[in-house]
């Protein structure tokens, strides 16, 4: 594509083995990772958060024409230590897709594409194309973890303007209850679809509309803020209309209809505004003697722009190569989890469950929940094993968690990190509070707290990315991909009753249940 939109009056000139050679190498690294590309259509299609990327590629070979006529006068040149940061960001994809994080596999993927350019048309062309570039990395599908915490962000703004305005609010996490009825903040309402759309197309306005670069830079940080505090006052007027109406207005479907209308006229104004301070394209200069010599001359050889084109073809396939290596060991039997009857210090198994609550970790392949009472009280023991983990069965995922946002009995409130006592001590375990929902007539609710951590072939963790990093070395090291997430929770039956328990049965068997668990691993 690019290499006909370059073509001169005078025919191909320097464009031609430069151009062939880019066009051949974008073709082999689309085929060679079509599956990545092909995962990120799919996240396109079924996920209204990204369904903008769409757009991405057209506008890409757009702004690419755009730049048709100052792209005639450059000389492309191949510029082969280009292979190094390839070879680096193949190293990312390779790890990524072993370790199953979809997010970094499809920024390797587009970063492929990207580095393309420069490895084959040189430093001048990146130079005049780097927008356009830049631009494509808005097709990667991400941002989605950047959801909760907003979601947090507009739960706390929403109560702090209500409560300013002389409404009584009372807030549980990211419900809250105002006189008129309850409220709460889903990820609809987090407002991350608005800041990704924003920041698009405000990136795009401010590239077409502006020269200065601080203007543009400017501009682009405004696309990033305005959204967040157009969604915050979004869900206060809608908080607002419902209650002055009794829930008569913006309920149900409405409010998200709302939403979208009130963020329309935000970007509108945006764009308005935006457009006062906007500059007029520079003229393109009359090409010069040497210029117009560049565009006459004979077209360019082949020989450098064929030789990095089989060395960068033979680095993007050697991952592939790895990859296929990886995925041909034989699969492991199915893992057998179990915890043992009795532990020391006189923790018994009993068969009444703590409560009805459970995590939700899906796919495993093996998971146990155990209670376990003794002199000092009662506590909860659950356990989640994967092998041969798969892109829909996998320890470390946004779909494995404690309390899902749908869940009607229990509210997660607090978290933090708790360093382990000794004999663990350098052990660090993820703290949540969860409190049962309100029941009509009933005053006593149930609280949990909950102490989690990532054991990764023999490794603890409460970090996702390490345990990711550290469920990829495993593989690529030939040690299995096993990994499990070990949860121990008790009753909050008296404020700050469940952490000396909790620490009381860690301290006597957290290298117990852990030693379980390398059995499970080590198991033929």
């Amino acid at each position: 594509m690019i290499a006909q939109t370059l073509r001169t009056p005078a025919g191909a000139g320097p464009w031609r083995g430069p151009g062939l050679a880019f066009v051949a190498l974008f073709g082999v690294l689309l085929a060679v990772y079509f599956q990545t590309g092909a995962a990120m259509v799919a996240i396109w299609i079924r996920s209204e958060t990204f369904a903008h990327a769409f757009v991405v590629p057209p506008i890409v070979l757009w702004l690419v024409w755009r730049q048709r006529d100052a792209l005639r006068r450059l000389t492309p040149q191949p510029m082969a230590w280009v292979l190094l940061p390839m070879a680096v960001v193949a190293l990312a994809w390779l790890l990524a897709r072993v370790a199953f994080v979809a997010s970094v596999e499809q920024l390797s993927f587009t970063a492929l594409l990207v580095l393309s350019v420069p490895l084959m048309l040189g430093r001048q062309v990146t130079s005049a194309l780097l927008f356009p570039l830049a631009f494509l990395f808005f097709a990667v599908p991400i941002g989605e973890a950047l959801t909760p915490i907003m979601m947090q962000w507009t739960a706390d703004f929403t109560v702090m303007a209500v409560r300013a305005s002389g409404v009584p609010v009372y807030r549980e996490g990211l419900q809250f209850v105002i006189p008129t009825g309850t409220w709460s903040v889903v990820e609809a309402c987090s407002g991350i679809r608005y800041l990704m759309a924003s920041f698009m197309v405000g990136s795009l306005f401010a590239y077409l509309n502006y020269r200065s670069t601080q203007r543009r830079l400017v501009f682009c940080a405004v696309s990033i803020v305005l959204p967040i505090l157009a969604n915050w006052l979004r869900a206060y007027i809608i908080v607002m209309l419902g209650h002055v109406s009794n829930n008569a207005l913006a309920t149900g479907a409405d409010h998200l209809v709302y939403g979208w209308v009130f963020f329309g006229i935000v970007i509108l104004g945006m764009f308005f505004v935006g457009a006062r301070w906007a500059e007029p394209d520079a003229a393109l200069p009359e090409p010069t003697a040497a210029q117009r010599a560049v565009a006459a001359q004979a077209p360019a050889g082949l020989t450098a722009p064929v030789l990095v084109l089989l060395l960068s073809a033979a680095l993007a396939v050697l991952p592939q190569a790895l990859l296929r290596r990886l995925d041909s060991g034989v699969a492991k039997p199915t893992p057998v989890l179990a915890f043992p009857a009795q532990l020391a210090d006189g923790w018994q198994a009993v068969d009444k469950p703590l409560t009805a609550w459970r995590p939700v970790f899906q796919a495993a392949s093996a998971e146990t929940l155990q209670t376990y009472a003794s002199a000092a009280g009662t506590v909860g023991v659950y356990a989640a094993f994967y092998r041969d983990q798969t892109e829909t069965r996998k320890l470390v995922s946004s779909s494995n968690v404690l309390v899902t946002s749908q869940d009607t009995d229990w509210i997660a409130l607090g978290r933090g990190q708790r360093q382990l006592p000794a004999p663990n001590a350098g052990t660090a375990m993820r703290t949540t509070e969860l409190l049962a929902t309100a029941v009509p007539g009933r005053a006593d609710r149930q609280r949990l707290q909950i102490w989690q951590v990532y054991w990764v072939g023999g490794r603890f963790t409460t970090s996702d990315v390490v345990a990711k990093l550290l469920s990829a070395w495993q593989q690529v090291s030939g040690q299995g991909d096993e990994s499990a997430v070990l949860i121990v929770h008790a009753l909050e039956d008296a404020p700050g009753a469940a952490t000396p328990l909790l620490e009381a049965f860690v301290r006597a068997n957290f290298h117990k249940l852990a030693d379980q668990l390398q059995a499970v691993r080590r198991a033929p």
